[in-house]
């Protein structure tokens, strides 16, 4: 769809756990690869700027491809993925296109490194196949493979090319898994093996070349908790062999020749120093690039290093003596994360950013006044798959569910001096032991979620996380703590050592014990039980902030489901939560009512014979709709005042009356609960209903719910539908349906055209490749009301921004690719 009718406003995302998955360009981007993506994320302005979708395996390795021309920023990246595939992407009109394909490797690419050849691009890749490769990518969108050598049944970790000082010739360093760096020059387009630099102690994960005034270093770092930095020189003819003088104590060095164009030059290697500082595995090795000044480009001999211990390191030589010492260390501490997996250091040298085993990107910028580091503001999302999302009732933030075990909140950041209002996560209420499936939320701090247990837990904000979210996105903290009950609020929440309950911290847990000659009760005592502080923020948290301090306390267990926690759904009123869980016999694919008010079991809804596999509640909170993966759907009406039991069977479509032919995946209502919506793996979407009478309240009977629209055939399975809440400008319906090909298509449905001839659906359009997801969405959800969150009016008599702003709709999406996209549609547009 044109800019004009969907804008992305945010995406949430984070990188993948591979160790070459960053790259910062000298334009000032950061490139990684999230899922089967590259994003292109701009630091400063906090914001994925767009997605480059080309890969169908995950993207293990992202390149920028650096030019030393002071006005030209990048315009080629290169990338490699599981899909065994490389792909270069080039600049255009803004816009980044695939330029071509390398194909070659039989096995996942996991390293790659490319130095322009006058015009040319040469390019270098090492795979899981135990090879790494040589490529020419010429400017006519052709590539050729030169050179391909092969380690036998070793791995190559990473490869770095550079030219030889004064000549044209490429040398190539790669360090694997037998602990030696590997140097080849490139000869005739052929691989020459020049020399093996030993000293590591086990597997080499980085390694990295720079060009000096004196030649080149190589910065290379290995799992035995050492950096070495070597020297290449160019020895003169002149530079006779000494003989041994034992009375002169230097490095060793090793001499290799290279012939470039008919003349012979040698180059010597030697170790320049080793440094010592990490306690653990060293992943990552970067230099600081070059920077311009006086019109010439000028390289500073700083080197980024990040470790499995949790820090990175700035080593640089000092100025009198030469030493090379550690500068700088930043990192984090506590959690229970493993530590970080590459490092990248922005064009400036003034901020620095690695990215841990878990996706997360960490960043740190230098205060321009003192001369300290401190974390930065940085995109966060989660790291498998997104199950569910959801809006709070008031439309201000999201709330999403994954396989990565975590429960995340979104919302949008209000910063004093900037108009643009950008998403950040600010709170990670609920970090779990189970794979996470569903929620609903139940007023507007208060949430349900189900996991790949048979326990549904219920989570309440604590009063640190609300007087934050009143900073953050600039709301009145008096009006927030009025709409939750604040007289009993905890401070926060923590998860015991060995628990995965999140247990509520009140302000007098947080007075530390004063008495220090008490002696310990027990050995449980020794070890504090709360490890939450409470924060004053007034930006989005740092991601160990998000692990430890942004918890929300756990009020409630419910039991009673048999298998897997599958769907939730609540109703409007937030007075009734329907949970539905795994089934394959008829007994546990029944769905149960819970009441919010006190958690007991109100109701079980036997009807469906396997897995109901979304519910919804009608707006007016009158009707409950169920689908399931027997092909069939159920709707049960809500018994008038207060008769037992609250709900029963309405109307239902059986094995003779079922229009689906595949599992249905999804449902939803249109805004003036007169028609429901169904989707399915049978590619179709079909609108029921009318499911009350036109201007009365009085239901129809149930057998007049039938299809009302004509079957829209989408091209394949739809996995998610949603209901726009506001009607288009002729009172026909807008829709979302999402696909499992990850694109999202918008329709209008008008129920008064005729259905037969399919005239009732007007297709919007949809998603283009870089709006759509990667793989199947999951999950589509409106916002409840129209404008777009974080740019509400105060200026009560701006009428013509606020007609403007009101023409705005955001749906949210959730996909097996990772990401949570929040699109903002224009309704006048369309």
């Amino acid at each position: 769809m044109s800019a004009s009718i969907c804008q992305a406003c945010h995406v949430a995302c984070c990188a993948n756990s591979t160790p070459n998955v960053v790259s910062w360009g000298r334009g000032g981007l950061v490139a990684f690869g999230t899922c089967n993506s590259v994003a292109l994320y701009d630091p400063k302005e906090r914001r994925v700027l767009c997605l480059l979708n080309g890969h169908t395996g995950r993207v293990n390795a992202v390149h920028w491809v650096h030019n030393n021309k002071q006005s030209d920023l990048e315009c080629h990246l290169v990338s490699g993925g599981s899909d065994n595939l490389l792909i270069v992407w080039e600049a255009h009109d803004e816009k980044f296109i695939k330029l071509m394909e390398l194909k070659g490797h039989t096995e996942a690419v996991c390293a790659v490194d490319a130095i322009y050849m006058d015009s040319e691009i040469l390019v270098a890749s090492s795979a899981s196949d135990s090879s790494v490769k040589l490529w020419l990518c010429s400017d006519l969108k052709e590539a050729k493979c030169l050179h391909n050598v092969s380690f036998g049944s070793g791995f190559v970790m990473d490869v770095s090319l550079a030219v030889l000082p004064g000549t044209t010739v490429p040398i190539l360093a790669c360090g694997g898994d037998d602990s030696q760096v590997h140097l080849y020059v490139v000869t005739s387009e052929q691989l020459q093996k020049a020399m093996t630099l030993k000293g590591h102690e086990d597997w080499v994960r980085g390694v990295e070349w720079v060009s000096t005034r004196g030649g080149l270093l190589l910065a290379s770092c290995s799992q035995d908790s050492l950096i070495r930095v070597w020297r290449l020189t160019a020895k003169s003819s002149t530079d006779t062999p000494t003989e041994d003088d034992h009375t002169i104590i230097r490095m060793k060095e090793d001499v290799f020749e290279v012939n470039d164009q008919g003349t012979s030059s040698v180059f010597s290697v030697s170790l320049e120093t080793v440094l010592a500082g990490h306690e653990n595995w060293v992943c990552g090795v970067h230099w600081q690039p070059p920077v311009y000044k006086d019109d010439e480009l000028q390289q500073s001999a700083r080197l980024l290093s990040a470790s499995m211990d949790k820090t990175m390191i700035i080593w640089a030589p000092e100025e009198g003596s030469g030493v090379w010492v550690e500068q700088v260390r930043v990192g984090e501490v506590g959690g229970n994360t493993l530590g970080f997996y590459g490092c990248q250091m922005s064009p400036d040298g003034s901020t620095i950013v690695a990215h841990a085993f878990h996706g997360a990107l960490h960043l740190w910028c230098k205060d321009s006044n003192k001369e300290e580091w401190r974390p930065g503001v940085v995109i966060s999302g989660h790291f498998r798959a997104v199950q569910d999302l959801s809006w709070d009732p008031e439309g201000e933030f999201i709330l999403s569910v994954g396989s990565d075990q975590t429960t995340r909140l979104f919302a949008p950041w209000k910063k004093q001096d900037n108009k643009q209002v950008t998403w950040h996560e600010i709170s990670r209420p609920q970090i779990h032991g189970y794979d996470m499936q569903c929620l609903a939320m139940v007023g507007r701090f208060q949430f349900v979620s189900g996991a790949d247990e048979k326990v549904l837990r219920v989570f309440q904000a604590p009063r640190n996380f609300v007087e934050n979210f009143a900073n953050i996105t600039g709301t009145s903290k008096e009006k927030l703590l009025v709409s939750s009950d604040c007289v009993n609020l905890p401070e926060g929440a923590s998860t015991p050592a060995l628990g995965l309950s999140n247990k509520a911290v009140f302000q007098g847990d947080l007075v530390p014990k004063t008495t220090e000659e008490e002696p310990f009760n027990s050995i449980s005592d020794q070890y504090q039980e709360s490890y939450f502080h409470p924060l004053i923020l007034t930006e989005p948290p740092p991601e160990d902030h998000l692990l430890q301090n942004t918890l929300w306390p756990e009020i409630q267990k419910l039991y009673g489901h048999g298998f897997e926690i599958f769907c939730l759904a609540s109703d409007s009123t937030g007075t009734v939560v329907a949970s539905a869980c795994k089934a394959s016999k008829a007994e546990h694919a029944a769905v149960i009512l819970w009441s919010t008010t006190t958690w007991r079991q109100l109701q079980m809804l036997p009807y469906h014979t396997l897995t109901v596999t979304q519910m919804a509640f009608s707006p007016d909170a009158q009707l409950l709709l169920a689908v399931s993966r027997d092909r069939t759907w159920s709707l049960w009406r809500r018994s008038q005042e207060s008769a037992e039991p609250p709900f029963s069977l309405y109307a239902h479509t059986g094995k003779e009356t079922a229009v689906h032919t595949r599992i249905i995946w999804s449902c939803d209502w249109s805004p003036d609960s007169k028609y429901f919506v169904t989707s399915s793996r049978d590619k179709r979407v079909i609108v029921w209903g009318p499911c009350r009478l036109d201007d009365s309240e009085d239901m129809v009977p149930p057998t007049d719910i039938s299809p009302c629209s004509s079957i829209l055939d989408v091209g394949s399975s739809a996995t998610a539908v949603a209901f726009c809440p506001e009607l288009c400008s002729d009172n026909s319906y807008l829709l979302a349906v999402g696909l499992d090909s990850g694109q999202i298509l918008l329709y209008r449905w008008s129920p008064h055209q005729k259905a037969s001839g399919g005239d009732d659906w007007i297709s919007c359009g949809g998603t283009d490749t870089s709006q759509s997801h990667t793989l199947a969405v999951k999950r589509l959800r409106w916002r409840p009301k129209a404008g777009q969150a974080g740019t509400e009016i105060a200026d009560e008599g701006d009428r013509e921004r606020e007609l403007k702003e009101s023409s705005w709709v955001q749906l949210a999406s959730a996909s097996d690719d990772h990401a949570v996209k929040i699109f903002s549609i224009n309704m006048l547009a369309l």
